[in-house]
C-alpha cells in the first residue's frame, strides 16, 4: 500500500464538512461568494477552499493538521501512516498524532494529498546571516598583507612578507596582487620562481583568486621550460616566470627583460632568500628599475644561511631591511600560536641516531667547517651505509602503520631509488620522483600520492619536492637528508606542517635520522625567529 495514490486534497475538501471549510475559507469570503453566486454557494465555497487555503499553513499548524488527519478516510490514514514509516505496533490515528511532523514528514503529507509546492513550510529566517568570502584570508595573514601594502607604495617600495611554511604565504601574495590589479589598470605583475612545481602552483593560485577579486579579464602568461617568452599583447595581468627562463631570455633576447620592465608595476619574488644569487638579483634589478615599481619577497626562511651573517644581512639590505613577519597578540613566537590554534599541525620532532661508524678525517672536518651545509662527498657515503639506510627504512616501516601519507627526503637519487625498492619489497606502496623523473611520471605519482586512496603510501624524493609541494593530507615526514641548511631544513618540515583549519592535519610527525659525527636541527619553531637580528634597522 505505500505505494497507492493517496488522496487528493479536493476530494478531502469535498467530503468535510460545510462548516469546515467555510471556518477555512473565513465568512468574508463565504459571504463574497454569496454576494457573486446566485443560488446554492456551496460548491463553489468548497472549490474556491481548495485554491484559497495554504495547505502548507494547516499541515503545519498542530491543532490544523490533527482536524486535516481526522478527515481522511480509515483507509487513508493506513496509507499515509505507513508512508511515514508505521510499524503496525499502534493504531494509525495514535502513530500519526504522536510524530513529530518534521519539514521531511510535512513534505509527504502533502504529496499523499497530491500537492507539489516549490517551497515547504521554513523555519523563521534571521535578519542576520554569514556570508563567506571564495577566497578569503585568515586574521592574521589579513594584518600582514596590510602591512605589506604600506610598504610596497611608499619609501622604498619593497619588503620582505615573512609567513612560517604552510601559512599560505602564496595564497597572501595572490590576494596583493590582486588588489594590486585592480588599483592599476592595465599594468602587469611578475612572479618570480624556481621550479616548475611553484611555477604551477603560482600560476593556478592565481586563476582561482582572480575568478573571486578580479574585476575585468587579464593574461596569464605562463613563462618556463620550452614556453615562448613572447611579450606581444601582454600587457595586463600575471607573468609566471621561470628565474631560469628569465635569464635564458635576457642572454638570446637582449631587450626582454627591459621591454617586460616598462610594463611592470609589481615584482613578485617566491623564495626571496634567493634572490641576491647574482644572476636572480640583475633579472630583479632589471624588472624594477622604474620609479613607480615595487618588489615583494615571499619567504618562511628569510636568510641565505644558517651562520653566515654577512650573506643575510646582503639579503636584508637588498629588500630595504623592511619585513613584515607574523605577529600574533599574546605570543611571542607565531608558530607556537598558530599550531594551538589549528592553523598548523601539532609537529613532534624526533632524531633517530644511525650510528654509521663513519669516522671524519681532517679534511673532512675542514670541509664541513668551510661549506654553507654537508658536503656532497660525505653525504654519498653516508647515503651507502648499511647501519644508515637500516635506519630509515625502520623509521619509515614504523610511520606506516601509523599515518596513510608520509614524504621522504632522500640523501641522493641512488639513495631514494633504493630505500623505495626495499620498501616496496616489503608491501610498501612506495614512489620516487627526483629530478630525473618525467613530467608524466611525476604527475601521476604526486596526484595519486595527494588522492582519498586509504591505503599507507610513501612517496620518496630528491630535490624537488621541497618547495611548491602542496599535500595536506601528508602527516609524517622522514629526513634522511642530512643538512646544516637551516632553509632547506624549514622547507622539508613545512611539507607535512599544514593543520586543521588550512586542511591538513592536527598533529604530524617529523623525524630526523641523523648520524652523530654530522650537524642537523630539530624543531622548526625556532628556525622562525633565526634571522631577526639581522633584520633590524642599524
Amino acid at each position: 500500500m505505500i505505494g497507492s495514490p493517496g488522496i487528493a486534497f479536493q476530494a478531502v475538501l469535498d467530503a468535510a464538512p460545510l462548516s469546515y471549510i467555510r471556518r477555512l475559507l473565513g465568512e468574508h469570503a463565504c459571504e463574497l461568494l454569496t454576494l457573486l453566486r446566485e443560488g446554492s454557494v456551496e460548491d463553489a465555497i468548497r472549490k474556491v477552499a481548495a485554491s484559497a487555503v495554504s495547505p502548507e499553513q494547516l499541515i503545519g499548524d498542530p491543532e490544523e493538521r490533527a482536524q486535516l488527519l481526522e478527515l481522511l478516510p480509515e483507509g487513508k490514514k493506513v496509507e499515509l501512516a505507513e508512508r511515514l514509516g508505521w510499524d503496525n505496533s499502534s493504531s494509525p490515528t495514535v502513530f500519526l498524532s504522536a510524530l513529530p511532523w518534521t519539514l521531511e514528514e510535512r513534505r509527504v503529507f502533502l504529496g499523499f494529498l497530491g500537492l507539489v509546492v516549490d517551497r515547504a513550510p521554513e523555519a523563521p529566517v534571521s535578519s542576520r546571516r554569514p556570508s563567506e568570502p571564495s577566497y578569503g584570508l585568515f586574521p592574521h595573514q589579513r594584518r600582514a598583507a596590510g602591512k605589506v601594502r604600506r610598504l610596497l607604495y611608499s619609501g622604498e617600495r619593497r619588503t620582505v612578507l615573512h609567513l612560517p611554511t604552510g601559512v599560505g604565504k602564496t595564497r597572501t601574495g595572490m590576494d596583493l596582487i590582486c588588489d594590486h590589479l585592480r588599483q592599476h589598470e592595465p599594468t602587469l605583475v611578475v612572479w618570480l620562481a624556481r621550479g616548475r612545481e611553484l611555477l604551477e602552483q603560482a600560476a593556478l593560485e592565481f586563476e582561482r583568486a582572480w575568478a573571486s577579486l578580479g574585476n575585468r579579464e587579464v593574461t596569464v602568461a605562463r613563462m618556463w621550460g620550452d614556453a615562448p617568452t613572447d611579450l606581444d599583447d601582454i600587457t595586463d595581468g600575471i607573468v609566471v616566470l621561470g628565474l631560469e627562463k628569465a635569464g635564458a631570455a635576457a642572454k638570446s633576447t637582449p631587450g626582454f627583460l627591459d621591454q617586460l620592465a616598462l610594463r611592470t608595476t609589481l615584482t613578485v619574488f617566491d623564495e626571496a632568500h634567493q634572490a641576491i644569487a647574482p644572476t636572480y638579483r640583475r633579472v630583479v634589478e632589471a624588472l624594477t628599475l622604474r620609479s613607480d615599481s615595487s618588489l615583494l619577497g615571499l619567504t618562511a626562511t628569510p636568510g641565505r644561511t644558517w651562520a653566515d651573517i654577512s650573506e643575510d644581512e646582503k639579503l636584508a639590505d637588498f629588500f630595504a631591511r623592511q619585513k613584515v613577519m607574523l605577529e600574533i597578540d599574546g605570543y611571542d613566537n607565531p608558530v607556537t600560536a598558530l599550531i594551538e590554534q589549528g592553523y598548523l599541525a601539532r609537529p613532534d620532532f624526533r632524531t633517530v641516531a644511525a650510528d654509521s661508524g663513519m669516522k671524519l678525517s681532517a679534511r673532512d672536518k675542514q670541509a664541513l667547517a668551510a661549506s654553507f651545509d654537508i658536503p656532497d662527498e660525505l653525504i654519498t657515503r653516508l647515503a651507502d651505509n648499511v647501519q644508515w639506510n637500516l635506519q630509515v627504512v625502520r623509521t619509515v616501516l614504523d610511520l606506516s602503520g601509523q599515518h596513510r601519507r608520509i614524504l621522504l627526503f632522500a640523501a641522493s637519487i641512488e639513495h631514494s631509488r633504493l630505500i623505495v625498492a626495499i620498501l616496496s619489497m616489503f608491501g610498501i606502496d612506495a614512489e620516487q620522483v627526483t629530478g630525473e623523473s618525467s613530467t608524466r611520471h611525476r604527475d601521476r605519482v604526486i596526484n595519486r600520492f595527494k588522492g582519498p586512496g586509504t591505503r599507507p603510501m610513501v612517496l620518496s624524493n630528491y630535490g624537488v619536492l621541497t618547495t611548491g609541494f602542496d599535500a595536506p593530507a601528508a602527516s609524517a615526514a622522514v629526513i634522511a637528508r642530512p643538512t646544516r641548511s637551516l632553509v632547506l631544513y624549514s622547507q622539508m618540515v613545512g611539507r607535512v606542517i599544514r593543520g586543521p583549519k588550512a586542511g591538513g592535519t592536527s598533529t604530524c610527525d617529523v623525524v630526523t635520522v641523523v648520524d652523530p659525527a654530522l650537524p642537523g636541527f630539530g624543531d622548526v619553531a625556532e628556525a622562525f625567529t633565526n634571522w631577526e637580528d639581522v633584520w633590524k634597522a642599524l
